[in-house]
């Protein structure tokens, strides 16, 4: 796969709609030759505790984010035509799917694909689990602020350039 958007959601709280960030990194003809990310304000709009200790952010960063339809009319002319890439795509793909929802937004079938997947196709019981950071590593790529929706994009998008 040499044309492809790799994308990750942080989520405020136990609601796949309520994303508070997004990384995109686009990829072309093997290159990566854009980047994106922001803060969100989620709805609904609150955080639990372990959603916080996992990607560090509050109300307190995003209280003042555009809303997703402000943040998605930016991405959405940068992945035009390209398939999503995420590590876990299932989550990723069914935030964006119940946040098109809250907003009313038409969702247009988006094509993803995992690297989770892929990662245990390709290397199997090689690796001690198929987290995002072990992964990432095995293909050469350190993943040192895991859980930052931009770094976790960049991540996938170094994984999906090895493996898919």
């Amino acid at each position: 796969m040499k044309n492809f958007a790799a994308i990750d959601f942080e989520t405020a709280n136990e609601c796949r709609s309520s994303v508070c960030s997004v990384g995109v990194v686009i990829v072309r003809n093997g290159e990566i030759v854009d980047r994106f990310y922001s803060l969100i304000r989620p709805i609904p709009e609150y955080y639990r505790c372990f959603c916080s200790e996992v990607h560090g952010l509050s109300d307190d960063d995003t209280c003042n984010a555009p809303l997703f339809p402000e943040v998605w009319r930016q991405i959405e002319p940068l992945i035009e035509g390209l398939p999503l890439v995420a590590h876990n795509a299932m989550f990723d793909e069914e935030c964006l799917h119940k946040v098109h929802n809250v907003y009313g937004m038409d969702y247009p079938e988006y094509e993803f694909h995992g690297t989770l997947q892929a990662s245990r196709r390709t290397f199997g019981n090689t690796l001690p689990n198929h987290q995002l950071q072990t992964t990432a590593l095995a293909c050469s790529y350190d993943l040192t602020a895991h859980h930052h929706a931009f770094a976790d994009a960049e991540a996938a998008s170094a994984i999906a350039l090895k493996i898919l």
